[in-house]
């Protein structure tokens, strides 16, 4: 049994407990997160609307995410992390039972930006569950599990969605999710451990205020910060827009094909645990060079008329994503000096910004330069800011 005042190790059988249920509360808030991308040529379709309009049942979900990190992650520290996370999971399970029964896209946009909101609970509650109830030396094993878990939710509503709407109808698929969820929801409701650790935070909300005011304050939090934007901004970018790219000649892709490219998002499984090892080794910063080398070369292949290049691509881009973006997310967690909780917050929230504005704001692009034009700002982007912030911490912050 561990000792609780320091939480439990990987010799406990709760520590596996703790990462099975966890990690499949992730897997499924993620993959009802991304559920809808492949799906966003089936949209314009579907309802005859703009692609701009399509990718709103994308970017309204983060942007309501991003909100109830905010208010989600205060409550939390008041009220303790099981609550949140198992109502997350119940209140992400309702709008995809609702979702079907309606023939507006407007209330479908609706819906999901109510489901972001609700995502949010186990993002905003599960990494301070983790670093209160596992031990320090464990801690990281622990983490890398449940980032990489995500990854995997990502993949599995992708295929999900696509394969099922091909096959059945978008509304059958969405029914599938919905039934998914609540087989999460049963087994994080009768496994996840009590908090043990938990310690209420009577804090005023102007403290919290305060801490996020200083943690805006600190040069290096916000160099994490916008590049945490950057990454997602660019690998969201790819994702949203080459199911467009993959259904027009030469490719003529059916949704179910395309579906199937996203199991390239899987190599994001291994890469959080390989970036952990080899930063240990290493160094961050030279693995997190690496990572973003990783990305954009990945996605330079899909420029290739070959669609097996293309899939290479994307797996080499997936590994230097989840790479770059695991050792920036615990980058931000060491350099806070204070209310880490916070500062993890608002790494996350800069994150899912890099999300909404990879899914609509890239949308221009697509329409006046195809995916040669969001290649290059994809490619761009990270490259630019790596140089930015390597110079920077060399200069300025040695």
């Amino acid at each position: 049994m561990g000792n609780f005042a320091k939480g439990y190790s990987m010799k406990d059988r709760q520590f596996w407990v703790i990462v099975m249920s966890l990690g499949g509360a992730s897997v499924f808030v993620f993959a009802a997160m991304y559920s809808v991308q492949p799906l966003l040529p089936f949209f314009t379709e579907q309802f005859q609307i703009s692609v701009s309009y399509a990718s709103l049942s994308m970017s309204m979900t983060t942007l309501s995410i991003i909100i109830g990190l905010m208010v989600l992650g205060f409550l939390s520290d008041r009220y303790g992390r099981l609550p949140f996370v198992r109502f997350s999971i119940l209140l992400t399970i309702i709008p995809f039972l609702l979702m079907p029964l309606t023939d507006s896209f407007a209330v479908i946009i609706f819906l999901r930006f109510i489901q972001g909101f609700a995502i949010a609970g186990v993002p905003a509650a599960a990494l301070a569950y983790i670093s209160e109830e596992i031990h320090p030396q464990s801690m990281g094993l622990a983490t890398a599990l449940y980032i990489s878990c995500n990854a995997l939710g990502g993949t599995i509503g992708r295929l999900m969605m696509g394969y099922l709407t091909e096959n059945k109808s978008w509304e059958i698929a969405f029914l599938c999710l919905a039934f998914f969820g609540s087989i999460i929801f049963i087994l994080v409701w009768l496994t996840l451990p009590k908090s043990r650790n938990f310690t209420i935070h009577r804090r005023f909300i102007r403290e919290d205020l305060y801490g996020f005011w200083l943690h805006l304050k600190n040069p290096y939090l916000l160099l994490l910060f916008g590049f945490g934007i950057i990454l997602q901004l660019s690998f969201t970018g790819m994702w949203s827009f080459i199911p467009y790219y993959l259904v027009e000649p030469p490719f003529l892709l059916s949704l179910k094909m395309i579906s199937f490219i996203f199991l390239a998002y899987g190599l994001g499984i291994i890469g959080s645990p390989i970036a952990n090892a080899l930063a240990n080794k290493v160094g961050i910063a030279k693995i997190r060079t690496i990572g973003v080398l990783l990305l954009v070369g990945g996605i330079l292949c899909t420029v290739s008329t070959s669609l097996a290049l293309i899939v290479v691509g994307l797996c080499i881009a997936c590994l230097g994503f989840f790479t770059t973006h695991s050792l920036t997310s615990a980058t931000v967690s060491r350099t806070a000096s204070h209310q880490k909780g916070l500062a993890s917050s608002l790494y996350l929230v800069s994150y899912y910004i890099g999300v909404a504005a990879g899914s609509t704001l890239l949308s221009p692009i697509w329409l006046h330069f195809k995916w040669h034009g969001i290649v290059i700002i994809t490619v761009l982007l990270p490259i630019i800011y790596l140089f930015f912030l390597n110079y920077t911490l060399h200069k300025k912050m040695p």
